[in-house]
């Protein structure tokens, strides 16, 4: 199995235990909440859809402007790359996938309700540290889309947006992360490197 089989199961377990767990504990899967809006089905599921949609876009673009114009951006892209070597477009396809299930299934589904929308994100940020030197950037950028997903999961009552922003953010950023490379082309140095 390829790494990312590995990574794509280990978060379809995560997923199941989220899942499990829920149905221990509250005796139903942990897709809905109290939502801030008063929103009747399927009109939730439509709203939480869209928002997570257009957020799933908006970080898409913004990493692409944000890898072009900021080094701090350009540094974690240099350091995530290595991560995609390898993966194919099935490979991205079941990481966004069981990547959303897993972690919106944990932390906004699950923990969410029980630790607030704060924590859960704080959370969810503290645990996608790499190694690095981007590792503040990487948490602190994770933190806020945290924040966003369980916003929307607050607001509409429904996982569904989160879940579909969270595999929109992932399919596309690991399809850049693949195909986009930061580092400047090397010249051949000396007289035949030099352009004058």
């Amino acid at each position: 199995m390829a790494r990312w089989g590995r990574f794509a199961a280990a978060y379809a377990g995560m997923a199941l235990f989220a899942a499990l767990l829920a149905l221990a504990l509250r005796g139903s899967l942990p897709l809905r909440t109290a939502a801030w809006l008063p929103l009747e089905s399927p009109r939730d599921v439509l709203y939480s859809l869209a928002l997570g949609a257009c957020f799933g876009l908006l970080v898409a673009v913004g990493t692409r402007v944000c890898v072009r114009r900021f080094a701090w951006a350009k540094n974690l892209h240099r350091e995530l790359r290595p991560l995609t070597r390898g993966l194919t477009g099935v490979g991205i396809f079941w990481l966004a996938v069981t990547s959303s299930l897993g972690e919106e299934l944990l932390f906004r589904g699950l923990l969410q309700p029980w630790l607030g929308l704060w924590f859960q994100a704080l959370l969810f940020g503290v645990l996608h540290q790499l190694a690095g030197t981007s590792r503040w950037v990487w948490a602190g950028w994770a933190t806020l889309v945290g924040f966003v997903l369980g916003s929307i999961f607050a607001l509409t009552g429904s996982l569904a947006g989160p879940l579909a922003a969270h595999a929109l953010i992932n399919g596309l950023n690991l399809s850049y992360l693949r195909s986009h490379d930061t580092e400047p082309p090397h010249g051949l140095g000396g007289l035949l490197g030099s352009r004058g």
